[in-house]
């Protein structure tokens, strides 16, 4: 979970991509254009706080109070591998620690400004000015803000600040897939893997920065690229650990990490990775375990995308039974009526004997008890 919210709050993300914040011929960020870039996204999410129209009054009241925002990344591995340094290595850690400074420091100055221009958000301002006072120097004695450079802990004491929070990293599986870079700060899962679409069918995506670099580099073996191409399930659990913690300290909110761990991890191994990510001062984690799960939505084989042919039926009239087989789980598509999302109906599709109905908000059979996708 990338964004806890308060109630009524409304999510408001964007996304940079850092892929494009790196001067590829000197190998380095290029940090001024990084932070033009995140003044622009800070006041264009304040402006989508004011354009959106809100269908209840409790949520534009809290939207509207607290004015939050979300402005995270995508593109942090293609970084990484234009400036030649290795996610997860202390010399990538210490470069992401530097990104990401930058990108909180930039954020919180904008908003800064901007209340400067058009006021802070109401909740800060509280009833009279002796409670904007308190809760002005109760902000700035938060842990998070005990790292920001003295002038916006001033700039906040004396003009304000438009947006209660202004950073979250979120996932942006589609949006990163869909321009072509790594999704949100994870490293590439690898760079030919097969992606479970929402038809269940495997489809094949191969990033385009390997590429790039082999055709800027025809000497170079496909089969032996260099250290800063390591992927997901290259990299040690603690190293995926240790660079969330290094991203985290920088993100007022939260963010969206995946630890990848092999196959065979035992329990008291995860345990130690969340351990490592709690005294790191990680605010949550997810750890997964390589085939811990009859499904997943990243694999680096195509195996479980098998159709099985239709039989064709003897019978002039009778269309022919189809059995579509996906990620392990049989559906005959003939035996279900679909009412409830767009993959279950009113029978249960795995005792058969039960119905699927809305339990607690998840669609749940009324026999077995088996929850089953709601379909969104």
């Amino acid at each position: 979970m990338e964004q806890p919210l308060a109630p009524y709050s409304v999510c408001n993300l964007a996304a940079v991509n850092l892929a494009e914040m790196v001067d590829k011929e000197s190998k380095t960020v290029n940090f001024e254009k990084l932070k033009q870039t995140v003044e622009v996204g800070v006041r264009m999410q304040d402006n989508v706080i004011d354009a959106t129209p809100y269908f209840l009054e409790e949520n534009k009241k809290q939207a509207l109070g607290e004015r939050r925002v979300g402005l995270g990344v995508m593109g942090l591995h293609d970084l990484l591998i234009y400036c030649e340094t290795e996610y997860g290595s202390e010399e990538g850690n210490k470069l992401v620690d530097e990104v990401f400074e930058t990108i909180a420091t930039t954020a919180y100055r904008a908003s800064i400004e901007l209340a400067k221009e058009k006021g802070s958000f109401p909740f800060l301002e509280g009833n009279s000015p002796e409670d904007g006072n308190r809760i002005r120097e109760a902000l700035i004695d938060t842990g998070y803000m005990q790292k920001m450079p003295e002038d916006i802990k001033e700039g906040i004491i004396k003009h304000g600040i438009r947006n209660s929070h202004l950073l979250t990293v979120a996932p942006t599986g589609s949006t990163g897939t869909m321009v072509g870079v790594s999704t949100g700060l994870e490293p590439y899962f690898s760079f030919s893997y097969f992606r479970s679409g929402r038809l269940g069918k495997f489809i094949e995506v191969k990033a385009d920065i390997v590429q790039e670099y082999l055709d800027q580099h025809p000497e170079a073996d496909p089969n032996n690229l260099p250290n800063w191409f390591v992927s997901a399930m290259e990299l040690s659990p603690e190293a995926h650990a240790d660079v969330q913690c290094v991203i985290q300290r920088w993100i007022d909110s939260s963010i969206s990490k995946t630890v990848n761990a092999p196959r065979g991890y035992t329990v008291s191994q995860v345990e130690g990775v969340y351990e490592r990510l709690y005294k790191g001062g990680a605010k949550g984690g997810t750890v997964y375990v390589d085939g811990s799960r009859d499904a997943q939505v990243l694999t680096l084989k195509a195996e479980e995308n098998t159709f099985e042919d239709a039989e064709v039926s003897e019978q002039e009239n009778e269309k022919p039974q189809s059995r579509v087989v996906l990620m392990d789980t049989v559906i005959d598509l003939r035996q279900t009526d679909v009412t409830i999302g767009s993959e279950v109906g009113d029978t249960c599709p795995v005792c058969r004997q039960g119905t699927v109905e809305d339990l607690g908000g998840c669609n749940t059979c009324t026999n077995c008890n088996a929850q089953l996708k709601c379909g969104l």
